[in-house]
């Protein structure tokens, strides 16, 4: 399941700690980024790894809205609907990508190249509306510019 190097890349995270519930967080982001989400498999090999319960993994992998329990497409689209965002159009936005791209809101594309998540709150409600792709962050967001910044994640 998990390569040598992830592996030793949480044995690393694990020693920087006194405490091993200290590495749990960053070993779950590590298991995240390697597979795109926490499988019950993932989530027992960083149980073992940090030799923590498997109980507590997977309650901290749940109690986090960051940590994805069901698999996703290449890319993930993280929409801001919040005040600020919803405001300014956000709602229209969501249902734009989702005729693009045939992507509705906690679901995949056909094509398996986009999931879309909402968003509480991205934290730009002064550039707003807000997403993430991946990690990479933009704002200011209109349908024209979301088609571009779309067509670059091929």
């Amino acid at each position: 399941m998990f390569n040598e190097t992830v592996l030793k890349e949480i044995e690393e995270i694990r020693a920087k700690f006194p405490d091993r519930k200290s590495a749990l967080l960053p070993s779950l982001y590590i298991a995240q980024r390697e597979f795109g989400w926490l499988s019950q498999e993932a989530m027992l090999v960083v149980s073992r790894t940090l030799n923590l319960p498997e109980a507590e993994v997977r309650g901290t992998a749940s109690f986090y809205a960051m940590f994805r329990h069901n698999p996703v497409g290449r890319h993930v689209i993280q929409i801001c609907t919040n005040v600020s965002c919803m405001i300014l159009g956000a709602e229209r936005l969501v249902d734009f990508i989702g005729a693009r791209y045939g992507v509705q809101p906690n679901g995949t594309s056909p094509d398996g190249r986009f999931s879309l998540v909402i968003m509480e709150c991205i934290g730009a409600c002064g550039t707003a509306p807000a997403m993430l792709v991946n990690t990479d962050f933009y704002d200011d967001l209109r349908e024209q510019r979301i088609e571009e910044i779309l067509e670059g994640y091929k």
